[in-house]
């Protein structure tokens, strides 16, 4: 069964995640992308606070130091190195704010503190979570295409 996840990224490496069909996270958060199998379903949370889509997981968690990502913002010189491949599912031209879902997801315990849930590179995500993320995305993706 798959599993849901929230990736967490800036704008420069979301270009790469569109154009290359990679994410790529750092040795710190290694043992979650260990966890993400072919099919897992990731939402990409491009900061600051909008959402850019979902893409499934094609390929089992791989390591590649080739450096595609940029690290601005992070440890110099970090390069992602674990990766998983992925597909396109539902990614509107532009990115869709990500405050007014705050209230109705529950994976954010503290609405008015929210930020802090979305610190580290991905989490899993509740499937209600998911759902209600999607619709949103789909919605966006129809009306803006």
């Amino acid at each position: 069964m798959a599993k849901f996840w929230l990736c967490v990224t800036n704008e420069e490496n979301w270009r790469v995640v569109r154009e290359r069909l990679i994410w790529g996270v750092s040795a710190r958060h290694r043992r979650k992308m260990e966890q993400v199998g072919e099919g897992d379903l990731l939402v990409f949370y491009v900061r600051p606070k909008r959402l850019g889509g979902i893409f499934k997981a094609v390929s089992k968690p791989y390591v590649d130091r080739k450096p595609v990502f940029s690290s601005e913002g992070f440890r110099a010189g970090e390069v992602f190195p674990y990766r998983v491949r992925l597909e396109p599912l539902v990614v509107p031209p532009e990115p869709v704010p990500f405050e007014p879902l705050v209230p109705k997801l529950s994976f954010i315990k503290n609405k008015r503190r929210w930020t802090g849930h979305l610190r580290g590179a991905m989490r899993p995500l509740p499937e209600e979570d998911f759902e209600l993320i999607k619709a949103e995305l789909e919605k966006a993706a129809s009306t803006r295409s």
